[in-house]
């Protein structure tokens, strides 16, 4: 179902709503916009497998454009807005974008973002740009014809340079059932017309806004915040009556943090449903959140590729814990690096097979056939190491690209994070390897402390204590720094590939030291066991 569906059935029940102001779109606006802008959208020449870009922060027009893409047989690209125009640009040059819808509150942005010849801004004027609200106002009647269309959007460069993920489009049309997330979300979750969903994190991500074109195939409503702010998610689910919302786990990590008084105040009781992903979640961090809100805590398994999925629900997760679940999109296998397969219990590259090649990595051959197993080429990976045990549970490492390798053993900087969240100094943490002269790396933490609190080296003493009552002393960090704050992307993930760049950079960084929290003899024992 598409919103033209639920225009006709109900025609004034909201389809998206601001969660600051309270503005409403219904479902007749919806359809009526996004037809319009889809007319627009061809009359500028625009056709089946063309791609039209969006730069946009939190607002229903966002959705139009989603909902004008797909009903039109093209992809949407949408642009992180935080980038430098010399990224964003990137992105619309490279994706071959024709067109590029963007918000007038990213006015300062917006002109330097150069590439398609159709441009249009909404909410004032744009140097540069049409205005949307007159190009929508004069648009020709309805197309006849409405192939579906696709997302296309580009990795977060938590790894690199990003990359455009590319699927085939659908050999159908929009009215017609096929999506396979809409029906999985659907039997899963049973999310109807009924819901309401609260969505929080950037709508440019991946899966706030498959999600919110989910929501809204199914007649459901989005209610659409802003941002983040984790008092005000209290009161938005409230206010709005929110039955289902996704979060990941940063999200958690900062509600839980809030006063205790503060998270009573609010009436959660319409929450039936709350799910997480994008990140791996620490296993303390998910059982406050079952122990505060209930069995509703459900968890999936994807990436921006879209190339498998795994999900859990609660009870599940009590009997497994630290699974991200089995997989109900794609088979699941787990290989060393040469392609074999590993037995349960063994760490490896996650691959998921499917009947064809799920995705390409646009203009970039090479880093498609690199994401392909070496002898099964709809076997794809995004680079997670996990393991499945003897139920066929995935446990997820880490990115193999973040793996620390100190005297020959493998460190996961996730588990040692996720030791660390928790802590009641820690307001965030990164762990990564720097370079050791004699293990060959090290592990150092790297922590923002909550605000008010000075570091010391007492202080990074007791965060290394404490990560050594939890886990192998081997895997505790050598050192701590202090920093006023990380670099995440807006939905939470850790842009590693800064910081260790920040760390290798720096002449201090590039040989090991020991940390005053660490003995001589302690730094004996660890390399004992790094070489046993």
């Amino acid at each position: 179902m598409y919103p033209g569906t639920h225009a006709e059935q109900a025609p004034d029940r909201p389809a998206v709503i601001v969660a600051e102001t309270g503005e409403v779109m219904n479902y007749l606006r919806l359809d009526e916009d996004s037809a319009a802008l889809a007319r627009v959208l061809h009359d500028a020449g625009l056709r089946r497998g063309d791609v039209v870009a969006l730069l946009s922060d939190n607002r229903p027009e966002a959705l139009v454009t989603l909902w004008a893409a797909l009903r039109s047989g093209l992809y949407i690209t949408a642009i992180n807005h935080h980038l430098t125009a010399d990224e964003a640009g990137y992105i619309a040059r490279d994706s071959g974008a024709k067109a590029l819808v963007a918000s007038a509150s990213l006015r300062d942005l917006a002109p330097s973002v150069l590439g398609p010849s159709l441009r249009l801004a909404f909410g004032g004027a744009v140097d540069g740009y049409a205005s949307f609200e007159e190009a929508l106002a004069g648009a020709g009647p309805r197309l006849t014809a409405e192939p579906s269309g696709a997302v296309m959007l580009y990795s977060s460069g938590t790894t690199g340079f990003p990359k455009g993920i590319r699927p085939e489009l659908p050999d159908r049309s929009v009215e017609e059932p096929g999506d396979p997330i809409v029906a999985i979300a659907s039997a899963r979750y049973g999310i109807s017309s009924d819901d309401m969903y609260l969505s929080s994190a950037p709508i440019y991500h991946a899966a706030p806004l498959r999600w919110c074109a989910m929501v809204q195939a199914l007649g459901g409503t989005v209610v659409l915040a802003e941002r983040f702010d984790a008092e005000a998610t209290l009161r938005h689910i409230e206010r709005y009556r929110v039955t289902v919302t996704q979060m990941v786990p940063t999200m958690f990590v900062r509600m839980l943090k809030l006063d205790p008084e503060v998270r009573t105040a609010h009436d959660l009781s319409s929450l039936r449903t709350v799910i997480h992903a994008a990140a791996p979640c620490p296993v303390d961090v998910k059982q406050a959140m079952i122990d505060w809100l209930g069995p509703i805590v459900y968890e999936y398994y994807s990436s921006t590729e879209a190339h498998g999925m795994t999900f859990i629900d609660t009870a599940e997760w009590l009997a497994h814990p630290g699974s991200v679940g089995r997989s109900a999109l794609g088979v699941l296998h787990i290989c060393d690096d040469d392609g074999a397969e590993l037995p349960a219990g063994t760490v490896g590259t996650v691959y998921f097979e499917r009947d064809a090649l799920p995705f390409r990595y646009h203009n970039d051959a090479e880093t498609t056939a690199a994401a392909q197993h070496p002898e099964h080429p709809t076997w794809t990976t995004v680079g997670d190491l996990g393991y499945v045990d003897d139920s066929g549970y995935l446990y997820l490492a880490d990115r193999k690209s973040f793996m620390i390798i100190s005297g020959g053993v493998n460190i996961y900087p996730q588990e040692i994070e996720n030791t660390l969240t928790l802590h009641p100094a820690v307001f965030d943490v990164a762990v990564i390897g720097v370079p050791d002269p004699e293990m060959g790396e090290q592990v150092k933490a790297v922590v923002q402390l909550m605000p008010g609190l000075p570091g010391s080296d007492e202080l990074a003493r007791d965060l290394i204590e404490y990560t050594r009552d939890r886990i192998a002393h081997y895997k505790a960090p050598r050192t701590v720094d202090f920093v006023d704050d990380l670099p995440r992307t807006p939905t939470g993930k850790l842009v590693k590939g800064k910081l260790r760049e920040r760390y290798l950079s720096s002449p201090s960084a590039r040989v090991g030291t020991e940390n005053p929290g660490v003995s001589r003899t302690d730094a004996d024992a660890h390399r004992d066991v790094m070489t046993s």
